[in-house]
């Protein structure tokens, strides 16, 4: 049991980093989309930005739901 709650935390922990780092790679494209007047690179950068925002999110809400599935 404690495995698996050991193994739920790390996959948490691999989530949320997931998500974060597709978060800053959006903001990254946003600020590059505005630097170059690009529409596209905007639009791209905010759907990358929020993405990364959804992922982190179920890493935090979610995936913690997981250790009480079994106890």
């Amino acid at each position: 049991m404690e495995f698996f709650n050991s193994a739920v935390d790390v996959l948490k922990t691999l989530v949320v980093a997931l998500g974060a780092g597709l978060g800053v790679w959006g903001a990254v494209n946003l600020m590059e989309g505005y630097g170059g007047d690009n529409p596209s690179a905007k639009s791209q950068g905010m759907k990358q930005l929020m993405a990364g925002g959804g992922v982190a999110l179920i890493g935090i809400t979610l995936i913690p739901l997981l250790s009480g599935l079994f106890g």
